[in-house]
């Protein structure tokens, strides 16, 4: 065949290969292990730190630990026995305080979102909130619960002044309320007495429920409820700007004490998508590179015992 036959069939070739959609490779998160000992069932002990380049969209999901169905009582006291602390304000938290309130932002068939201001806060930050038109200059605490036969149940709350999620299923009847265990945070985190993310405003659309945060260093995040059922409480995260391995983009915030009094005890992950599961006790987690991670529990706790597992994946750039 003439050069000038073989040039032209090579570059057709490449015209055409460029039309074809492109196949990214797996994106995964480093996680690294903060955790420090404690006594305390009630310190957050546990950081488990994530980390990666260019990750723009990620899902995390409260889910029923694998234990559930072996639950009889589901233990949810708190126990200070092993704190320097009784349940009041931490020892080493500033207190700001406030002017207390709740206000019902939403009320329809399907949720109830309540905004709380507490009469005091470790940081002096409030948060701007509007939902539809309605605009309000700031909560402590924001409340997602999800409506099922007329009874609203409590499966997302937002510290907006810090930046902590917490989500869990909707529980079993007979477990009432159910429990939450750890929580995470989400965006850039920064490190104060102890890790936080600094939003500046957060704005609510009802249909379909998003969440969409606005942070302090001009990036943002959109937070979609996928779902929130009896298995699992799912959300569906888009951020702004590509994240860059510097800064962590979440951190999992939780409590060990030992295998059975623990709100994480273990981690689960997949370091490719069709990798086969590896799972640690946390203490043997020190850094990992993860395409999904589970971060859960596989023995019953005598601690917050029906507390879901919390887990990260679906990272794309």
């Amino acid at each position: 065949m003439p050069h000038r036959s073989v040039a032209r069939v090579a570059l057709i070739c490449s015209a055409f290969a460029a039309l074809l959609p492109a196949t990214a490779a797996p994106v995964a998160a480093t996680v690294e292990n903060g955790t420090t000992t404690t006594a305390c069932a009630e310190e957050d002990n546990v950081s488990l730190t994530l980390r990666g380049d260019g990750i723009r969209r990620l899902r995390i999901e409260a889910l029923q630990p694998d234990y559930l169905d072996k639950v009889g009582d589901d233990v949810t006291k708190p126990d200070f026995s092993g704190c320097n602390f009784d349940g009041g304000a931490h020892p080493t938290d500033p207190a700001h305080r406030f002017r207390k309130r709740t206000v019902v932002l939403m009320d329809n068939a399907q949720w109830r979102i309540v905004g709380m201001t507490l009469p005091t806060f470790w940081r002096p930050q409030r948060v701007p909130v509007q939902i539809g038109k309605r605009k309000d200059g700031g909560f402590h605490l924001l409340q997602v619960f999800k409506k099922e036969n007329g009874k609203a149940l409590e499966a997302i709350v937002l510290y907006p002044s810090d930046g902590y999620w917490r989500i869990k299923p909707l529980p079993e009847a007979r477990f009432g309320d159910g429990a939450y265990g750890s929580s995470f945070l989400l965006g850039p985190v920064e490190a104060a007495a102890r890790p936080v993310v600094n939003i500046a405003s957060i704005r609510i659309v009802p249909r379909p429920l998003a969440i969409q945060v606005r942070f302090t260093d001009g990036g943002s995040a959109v937070v979609r409820v996928d779902e929130i059922s009896r298995t699992r409480t799912a959300l569906d995260v888009t951020l702004s700007k590509p994240t860059a391995s510097a800064q962590p983009f979440a951190v999992l915030r939780s409590m060990y004490v030992a295998p059975d009094n623990a709100d994480v005890s273990e981690v689960r992950w997949q370091s490719a998508p069709q990798a086969a599961a590896q799972t640690l006790p946390l203490p043997e987690v020190k850094s990992l590179n993860a395409t999904h991670v589970r971060f859960g529990r596989s023995q019953p706790s005598r601690h917050n015992t029906s507390a879901p597992d919390i887990v990260f994946g679906g990272f794309d750039d």
